[in-house]
């Protein structure tokens, strides 16, 4: 009885040990991590201060030196930066038709007002600038209500997003997007307007043009939002809202217009452009892409689906008449479907046919077609594969099928037809492929039944 007592006190202390033991590593892999965190904030910290000081150091060398551009450089980069906004807002458009997302709309709004506001007012600038030099002291209104307004849309976009709960009437949510631009778009226009003063440069100050540093935290906050939102981003919204805000920190350090931060705010701005409207376009070729994957995948199994199947077998025919080679055609169909449904569930029998379909795409040639010919029947097109090759495949996918440790056990029959000895069409060789596959069903059956009889005898 005692040495019960104490070898059952001695296993309690070895689970207390090992359940500490288990709770010190723990606690040691936190404590790990959290150092290599604040470890990695350090060095984001420190490059982010040196790159803020070489920023600024390039700033002031820049307002120093007398590097200055032309009105006509000028006017280039508000065309070129004109035509990207454009291009990006009919790009968004497009998005916002096929997804009615109200993000792309609200930001297709916001590029094209501030292309617009900023190339009308360039036309202003040239009469200006007829007035004498004192007129270079002036900041455009036009660039300090474009750039602001499209700010303040980056966020509305996120906010509407955010907070607005998506409808079931497409109709109520582009109304309440554009409801935003008409409001995002007055507030902002009437504060500047409303100013007692137009905004002007000062030379002497360190900050001559402070009244840009509204439009620079507000595409900071964007660019964080943004990046918390996508974690994946791939239309590049938060770069291109860093390129803005490395603009407006130049633009508030510009003594005069066309001088070096001038021209510098402004490159940061096309290039801000140029970043988003790449990022959007590798975005739509993305879904391009997805749409074209899935107009010819089966969603099941991922395989290609009859579609597919059919441009593939014709393909291969004109390619084998012109090269008198063969192809062969393989189908396969699940035996029990119905008993697997119904014993154990459409799940389970959803996952059989997943299994079949991974067993087929691991099993073919990278110049082999798997598809999913319908319902619990399959296809796999063979170029340059006989019927005896054929053969070999179906009795390696029967026996890879038969060697799975998955429960239920799956098993299939199969039918083989080639080209040209039993077709020439697609519709001439899956019929073959048919008969082949049901006279198979029929031997199987038939054995079956014999093996049953020969059991019964013995009995």
């Amino acid at each position: 009885m005692h040495s019960q007592i104490v070898a059952c006190f001695l296993r309690h202390l070895g689970d207390c040990v090992g359940s500490w033991g288990k709770i010190a590593g723990f606690l040691r892999d936190e404590r790990d991590a959290a150092s290599s965190w604040i470890a990695r904030s350090r060095v984001l910290i420190s490059c982010g201060i040196i790159l803020l000081t070489v920023f600024l150091a390039f700033i002031f060398y820049l307002r120093q030196t007398a590097a200055a551009g032309s009105s006509h450089t000028y006017l280039y980069l508000e065309v070129g930066g004109t035509l990207l906004s454009f291009c990006y807002a009919a790009n968004a458009l497009v998005r916002f038709r096929g997804t009615h997302d109200r993000t792309a709309l609200i930001l297709a709004f916001g590029f094209v007002l501030s292309g617009i506001i900023e190339t009308v007012g360039y036309f202003g600038l040239n009469d200006a600038l007829a007035m004498g030099p004192a007129a270079l002291s002036n900041i455009p209104v036009g660039w300090m209500v474009s750039r602001t307004l499209l700010a303040v849309l980056l966020l509305a976009a996120l906010a509407v997003d955010r907070f607005m709960p998506t409808a079931r009437q497409p109709s109520k949510e582009t109304a309440a997007a554009l409801l935003v631009v008409a409001l995002a778009t007055y507030l902002t226009s009437a504060a500047f307007f409303a100013a007692p003063a137009a905004p002007m440069a000062h030379a002497t100050r360190i900050l001559s043009r402070p009244w840009d540093l509204l439009p620079a935290a507000l595409f900071l906050v964007a660019a964080v939002f943004f990046r918390l939102r996508l974690k994946n981003d791939r239309e590049k919204k938060s770069e291109a809202t860093l390129f803005d805000v490395i603009c407006h920190v130049a633009a508030a350090f510009s003594r005069q217009l066309f001088d070096g931060p001038f021209f510098l705010a402004e490159l940061s701005k096309t290039s801000s452009y140029v970043v988003v409207l790449s990022g959007a376009l590798l975005e739509q070729a993305r879904l391009f892409e997805q749409v074209r994957s899935m107009a010819v995948s089966d969603p099941l199994t991922g395989l290609a689906n009859y579609r597919r199947l059919i441009s593939v077998i014709e393909a291969e025919l004109d390619r084998s008449r012109r090269t008198n080679r063969p192809f062969s055609i393989v189908l396969l169909d699940m035996d029990g479907l119905k008993i697997i449904n119904d014993q154990y569930g459409h799940l389970t029998g959803s996952r059989a046919l997943v299994r079949i379909g991974k067993i087929l795409r691991n099993h073919s040639r990278a110049i082999d077609t798997a598809a999913r010919y319908g319902g619990d029947e399959f296809a796999v097109v063979l170029p340059e594969a006989g019927p005896d090759i054929a053969s070999r495949v179906v009795s390696r996918i029967r026996e890879r099928l038969s060697t799975e440790p998955e429960h239920p056990a799956l098993s299939v029959s199969a039918g083989v037809a080639a080209f040209p000895e039993d077709g020439d069409t697609p519709e001439k060789l899956l019929g073959a492929a048919d008969r082949a596959l049901y006279a198979m069903k029929h031997r199987r059956g038939s054995s079956s039944v014999q093996n049953l009889t020969r059991i019964a005898a013995c009995l």
